[in-house]
């Protein structure tokens, strides 16, 4: 499913975020940048160590900032590392909400075309499926609204269940 909002389209598909093919992907990451289990260790483990070296070498970052590393063996040529957690590994609407606005920004600073990210927040910090497809897909269409270099904003979700959530809410509030 997808929606084109003010010439930017926002993208829902069922797939694995480490072999997205758009230029950067978003890792849903804690604030030490550390890679374990999850999508950051998915990240790790196709694209390589090397991932991680270099996020932590940047680290650590705010609870709700975001910084890029280069994708490794990925076919990405970034990611974006969102610290949407600290080390409790919990997190809440309004640290979804920041990482995914600064992972906007990150995308924007490198001046790329497209962006994947996967349900922040929901895997190992834990939170509703529902409230981060509400949060994210309203920053979203808050930053497309003020101006972006983005052309595609892309959701990787891997489950039916979490997809259909993220259609229903952009069909709600996307138009």
């Amino acid at each position: 499913m997808q929606r084109t909002i003010n010439g930017i389209t926002i993208r829902i598909v069922k797939g694995d975020i480490t072999e997205m093919d758009t230029d950067a992907i978003v890792n849903a990451a804690n604030n030490m940048l550390w890679m374990g289990a999850g999508v950051a260790g998915a990240i790790k483990k196709k694209g390589g160590k090397e991932i991680e070296e270099e996020a932590m070498s940047k680290g650590p970052i705010p609870v709700g900032e975001a910084i890029v590393t280069g994708a490794g063996r990925l076919k990405a040529k970034y990611v974006i590392h969102a610290a949407g957690m600290g080390q409790d590994l919990k997190t809440d609407a309004k640290k979804i909400a920041s990482c995914t606005l600064a992972s906007l920004k990150r995308a924007d600073e490198l001046g790329i075309k497209s962006i994947s990210f996967p349900a922040i927040g929901t895997g190992i910090g834990g939170f509703s499926i529902d409230e981060a497809a509400e949060v994210m897909i309203k920053t979203i269409i808050n930053y497309i609204k003020k101006g972006t270099g983005l052309q595609l904003i892309q959701f990787t979700l891997f489950d039916e269940n979490s997809m259909k959530i993220f259609e229903d809410v952009l069909e709600r509030i996307g138009g």
